[in-house]
């Protein structure tokens, strides 16, 4: 896949994630071997009104490249005054979401809502390539609903209006993310596409990536939820391209020492409380699956000071090694609440280690 001067083989992609493509994400899910990594979708009026929250969402480490910028907008000059702001801190190139479902942003007439109005996110696109020497890209759905998909429509208008590279993810803006993602059509697109297509939707292992490379023939892959307290799918996914073998699954260690890890980022840029706050949302789907998991969840949320919270999971990790000796690993198994149900743990690995 080319974009610019940027070129990988069947990439592996981090989805842009509010609240969860942050920088400490980012590194983590790059040193589990994620090809390119997106910012979290960034506002343009928020950005061009310099908010500082907003502007921080920009700051990136030479680490995570390949690295995109994602902005969101329902006005020429807003994305092109945020396109240029963005530019400025030198991402590999800039995406435009044209595929956001929320309120939040399709209903301020940005994102999926633009999926409506084709000529004016064609117009914002063209704008956009223009106002920047930065290769752009978009990301979109296929269309607002299932009787408006319009995606090979929109497709050729974003190609004229000089986008480089499209991620579609295969439901439509109403659909959300109920149901399942619509393989089918993102492999129409690709037949029509004059510019790589990266495919979007429903990837939960390994064998979900090479799956939908095969099914939809797209250039790459972008993988969102099923990334969120499993960065392990990055470098699992590379492995099974590369050899054609499954790797083995995480364990509890690899499923902990990733959880310190990503505290361990997230207080370093963030600070010890902002850091160790934020943290609380991922605990539930790095530990979803082990042992009594919901006494160390409540502990683990009730904790602001980032040492107890590592001593904490450093003391449950033990506990989970008392599990695996007495065969039980599994046994005491829970599931808390959580988006990923399809995450599963390599409970049969762990119970034959020594």
């Amino acid at each position: 896949m080319k974009i610019g001067s940027l070129e990988i083989d069947r990439p592996v992609i981090l989805a842009p994630m509010e609240d969860v493509t942050d920088r400490a994400f980012r590194q983590l899910c790059k040193r589990h071997g994620a090809d390119i990594v997106y910012t979290e979708f960034i506002s343009a009026e928020a950005l061009r009104r310099g908010v500082e929250k907003t502007t921080r969402k920009l700051i990136a480490d030479p680490v995570e490249r390949p690295i995109a910028v994602q902005i969101f907008g329902s006005t020429v000059e807003s994305m092109t005054e945020a396109a240029r702001i963005a530019e400025s801190f030198e991402p590999d190139y800039l995406d435009i979401n044209f595929g956001c479902p929320t309120k939040k942003v399709a209903g301020k007439g940005a994102g999926a809502a633009l999926l409506k109005e084709p000529e004016k996110m064609a117009a914002i696109a063209e704008a956009v390539v223009g106002a920047v020497s930065i290769p752009v890209t978009a990301k979109t759905r296929l269309g607002w609903d299932r009787d408006s998909i319009n995606i090979i429509d929109v497709l050729r208008r974003l190609e004229d209006a000089g986008i480089q590279a499209l991620a579609l993810h295969g439901r439509t803006r109403s659909e959300m993310y109920k149901g399942r993602a619509d393989w089918d059509w993102i492999a129409k697109a690709v037949r029509h596409a004059r510019i790589p297509i990266i495919a979007n939707g429903d990837v939960w292992s390994p064998e979900d990536a090479l799956q939908m490379f095969s099914q939809t023939g797209a250039d790459g892959i972008m993988i969102g939820r099923g990334s969120i307290g499993n960065p392990f799918i990055f470098s699992g996914t590379r492995h099974l391209l590369r050899t054609g073998n499954l790797p083995s699954a995480p364990d509890f260690r690899d499923r902990i020492q990733a959880a310190l890890e990503h505290l361990e980022l997230s207080v370093q840029f963030k600070g010890e409380k902002y850091g160790t706050l934020e943290m609380r949302r991922h605990y539930a789907t790095y530990l979803k699956g082990l042992p009594k998991v919901s006494v160390v969840r409540n502990k683990l949320v009730r904790e602001e000071n980032p040492e107890l919270v590592t001593s904490i999971l450093l003391d449950y990790r033990e506990e989970c090694e008392g599990y695996r000796r007495e065969g039980k690993i599994g046994e005491y198994a829970e599931y808390l609440n959580d988006h990923s149900d399809k995450l599963v743990l390599n409970y049969k690995a762990i119970s034959k280690s020594i």
